[in-house]
Formats: C-alpha cells, sequence, structure tokens
C-alpha cells in the first residue's frame, strides 16, 4: 500500500507530457504520418486526409510549424501552392509513430478494443 503523500507526488513525465500536448490533438499525428511518405501540397494533404476541413489542416499544419516539426514553402503563382515537409525534427519521429502503428495493429485490431486475450 502506498502513503497518500507519494501518490500525489507522481508526475508523468515532463518529455511525454510535451509530446502529447501536441500529438494528442486530433489530426496531428495523421498529418506527420502522411508527410513521411514525402512532401506536399496543401491540397494533397487536404485529399490524403478524409474528414479533415481546411482550417483545421491549416491550424494544425501552423502548429508543427511553429515548433520545428514542418517546414511551409510557399510557391509563387499563379496559382500560389504552399508545399509542406517535414524538418530534421519531423523526420526523428518516424521510428516512434511505425512503432505506434505497429503496436495498434496487436492490441486495437478492432476499431480500438483492446482483444479478449490482453485484458486484465
Amino acid at each position: 500500500m502506498t502513503d497518500g503523500a507519494e501518490v500525489g507526488c507522481r508526475q508523468a513525465d515532463a518529455g511525454v507530457t510535451r509530446v502529447f500536448e501536441l500529438f494528442g490533438k486530433r489530426w496531428t499525428g495523421l498529418i506527420v504520418a502522411t508527410l513521411m511518405s514525402g512532401g506536399a501540397h496543401f491540397a494533397e494533404l487536404r485529399r490524403a486526409i478524409p474528414g479533415i476541413s481546411e482550417r483545421m489542416l491549416s491550424d494544425r499544419l501552423t502548429e508543427l510549424a511553429a515548433v520545428g516539426l514542418v517546414a511551409r514553402e510557399v510557391d509563387e503563382g499563379p496559382p500560389l501552392r504552399v508545399f509542406y515537409r517535414l524538418t530534421e525534427g519531423g523526420e526523428a519521429i518516424e521510428p516512434a509513430l511505425r512503432e505506434l502503428g505497429r503496436w495498434a495493429e496487436t492490441y486495437l485490431p478492432d476499431g480500438g478494443e483492446c482483444p479478449q486475450r490482453f485484458r486484465a
């Protein structure tokens, strides 16, 4: 049995907290995963991620650029087009995302329900 004061001092890892503050937002992980296969123009990203609105895609790309995971390059028009690609920091998360994908295949094969064999 643990002391109540000890439980009150328990905290999540600061690095993990920062990761989930960013990647816990809807669509962020899908955007990065889509860009892992190479850069894309805004319209291409919009088509590659069904269900995301233009506004949400724009907001998430702005956030990812602000933290240095995505680079934004403007192709002067006409028409004006914006190209996005992962930076070195964005590319560095690829192994972790691929591992999460493998984990999901094992533990979340039924659309999010943990298989009976893995339940406590």
